[in-house]
């Protein structure tokens, strides 16, 4: 395990999944599909999947206080993170609704709860623990407010501060300039800058688009296609493993995971990435979202 300190900063749910041959359209009931329940939530995806592959973590979330919430603490604990940061809410937990077809493409509908109660005044309380990090991973599954806040003080500390922005929303403009990464998708740097990012030539405007508001590097997802990783000027493709994928569900959650395990182990950031894709490569050929997540030992390069 790296002696470094990895902070995750997030939401916390429970993954309600069916899996069906089809998704349905709106409107619609699609008959036949298999039920399944377990941890999820971007943040927690994140912070399991550092944990799981080598990371020293330490995950601050909010939960209620009820069953959800209890039994996702205990989760946490098992998995042998630092829990201590987490909060607990007068909201009910967060759960999200997860549809799954035989293509492994999925839809998600995400009911907040405790994860939109983490406040500026919350992030304010644990700035001591996120000043001793060495790397803290932020996604969009709470506040923005509260992501800001977290963001600053990471990096007017010298933390590196990366971002998963997902699910996609408008960022204010300040948050740039703390970012020492960035990692969207091909959507979410789409809708971030206005530019379609479905080829090298594309990505790259894009990228230059967030690295004029003051992001240092970029890592554009490509899905099955791999990643694009923009640092220090220069664009290295890093090709994804071919695999059966049948549920596509926290592979980016994996990614993120992965890669800032592989950076606190002191690896470039060319070698954290096809790291992270490896370790993503695994996740596609399991269902669920944590359920699916692979261990350090199982990763193969």
């Amino acid at each position: 395990m790296s002696e470094k300190k990895i902070m995750v900063i997030g939401s916390s749910n429970t993954d309600m999944t069916v899996v069906a041959d089809r998704l349905p359209v709106p409107g619609e009931t699609v008959l036949g599909g298999k039920f399944a329940m377990g941890p999820g939530g971007k943040g927690a995806n994140q912070a399991v999947a550092a944990q799981r592959l080598g990371g020293n973590v330490s995950f601050i979330c909010k939960v209620g206080k009820d069953i959800f919430g209890e039994n996702a603490i205990r989760h946490y604990n098992n998995e042998g993170m630092d829990t201590t940061g987490i909060m607990l809410s007068e909201q009910p937990s967060g759960v999200a609704l997860i549809s799954v077809d035989t293509h492994a493409e999925n839809c998600i509908v995400v009911a907040s709860g405790a994860n939109g109660d983490i406040t500026e005044a919350d992030i304010e309380s644990h700035r001591k623990e996120i000043e001793a990090a060495s790397i803290l991973l932020l996604q969009l599954e709470i506040p923005v407010e509260a992501v800001v806040r977290a963001a600053k003080i990471g990096h007017e500390a010298g933390v590196y501060v990366v971002l998963n922005p997902a699910p996609a929303c408008d960022l204010p403009e300040e948050i740039y300039q703390y970012l020492s990464l960035i990692i969207p998708n091909q959507t979410e740097i789409a809708l971030m800058t206005g530019i379609e990012a479905r080829d090298e030539e594309g990505a790259a405007k894009a990228v230059e688009a967030l690295r004029s508001k003051g992001v240092q590097d970029v890592i554009v997802t490509m899905g099955s296609k791999g990643s694009m990783v923009y640092h220090q000027g220069q664009a290295t493709f890093v090709p994804s493993k071919k695999v059966n994928a049948v549920d596509t569900t926290a592979a980016g959650d994996t990614y993120c995971g992965g890669l800032c395990v592989a950076l606190s182990e002191g690896k470039d950031i060319i070698e954290a990435a096809r790291f992270a894709t490896a370790s993503s490569a695994l996740t596609v050929q399991k269902r669920g979202a944590q359920d699916s997540i692979p261990y350090r030992k199982d990763i193969i390069l």
